[in-house]
């Protein structure tokens, strides 16, 4: 793990001038957490890594975020060593900087033209990568393993269990779903409001580009049109017609375009049960409940994805 003390080596490696600050963790994730470095060169936003990543799979997201802030989409910039490196090991932790982007929290109410017209452009990118299908984007859990998961949290008595129990048959419908993606092209693959933020300046700005891989644009603009519209079809509906108005390429037409949501929020919400099964503190447990959190709390459903159907349709 990082510390204080790590702050003037992260800044030799990455050609950062001297240390002026090295506060954090300021951000958590799941796969690692972020620090702000402030140098005579400016500010910079240090991301450690709790395990090891893949390597191959960050410098395509790396390469990707390059071309799509070439084709004007805002993102912070990409920061590399001496030698090209994106990750430097500083005593068995793995790291990255990239450049320090002031941002407001999260917030899926953002301007909906705004949030369709950047995924319009971003699908438009010019760029051939090769980070293959994952299933983590592409496929269902499936009866047995939610059935499982419920079973294992009753028996821990979860906080959560409950929750999950009495959704086990509306997630079991919603697996049903999910068909193979159709079209492919290298996609963000993340495109959450905790990734797609407003800035104090005013535009909107991409982060966390470490997921990007081949997917289907129809299914991630179906994503992004019920994490930005929730349930108003009116929102959903200016979200849609500003990314073809951009040029996207993508378009929600059936319930099988919510594949990667469904999928994707599946992996979330079983890895939640199972990180909190796992967990052996109570500060784990809590973080593994929050998330868990995030999957129930407004949850894709049969009539939303009707919902949102109905007003692109129009």
């Amino acid at each position: 793990m990082l510390r204080a003390a790590d702050a003037p080596r992260v800044a030799a490696i990455y050609g950062l001038g001297h240390v002026l600050d090295f506060s954090g963790p300021v951000a958590r994730g799941v796969i690692g957490q972020i620090w702000r470095l402030d140098t005579s060169a400016g500010s910079w936003a240090v991301k450690e890594w709790f395990d090891e990543p893949d390597r191959a799979e960050v410098e395509e997201g790396a390469r990707f975020q390059e071309a799509a802030a070439d084709a004007g989409i805002p993102s912070p910039p990409v920061i590399r060593t001496a030698t090209g490196s994106l990750l430097a090991q500083l005593d068995g932790t793995t790291t990255r900087v990239q450049g320090w982007v002031e941002l407001n929290d999260r917030d899926p109410m953002l301007d909906p033209e705004e949030v369709g017209r950047l995924v319009g452009l971003l699908h438009q990118v010019s760029f051939a990568g090769r980070q293959p299908v994952d299933a983590w984007y592409a496929e269902p859990i499936g009866r047995d393993r939610w059935e499982e998961l419920a079973t294992a949290l009753e028996h821990a008595d979860a906080p959560f269990a409950a929750s999950l129990a009495s959704r086990v048959d509306e997630l079991v419908e919603l697996d049903a779903l999910v068909v193979p993606p159709r079209d492919l092209r290298t996609c963000h693959r993340d495109l959450w409001a905790d990734n797609l933020r407003s800035a104090p300046s005013g535009p909107l700005c991409l982060i966390d580009w470490e997921d990007c891989g081949l997917a289907d644009p129809s299914m991630e603009l179906a994503l992004v049109v019920w994490e930005f519209g929730r349930t108003d079809p009116r929102r959903a509906r200016m979200i849609h017609e500003a990314y073809v108005d951009a040029g996207g390429t993508g378009r929600v037409r059936d319930e099988g375009d919510f594949s990667m949501a469904i999928a994707q929020l599946g992996h979330i919400g079983a890895r939640a049960c199972m990180d909190w099964l796992e967990a052996t503190n109570e500060p784990d447990r809590d973080f593994a409940e929050a998330w868990f959190g995030e999957f129930v709390d407004e949850p894709l459903t049969r009539e939303t994805i009707t919902m949102v159907l109905d007003a692109v349709a129009r």
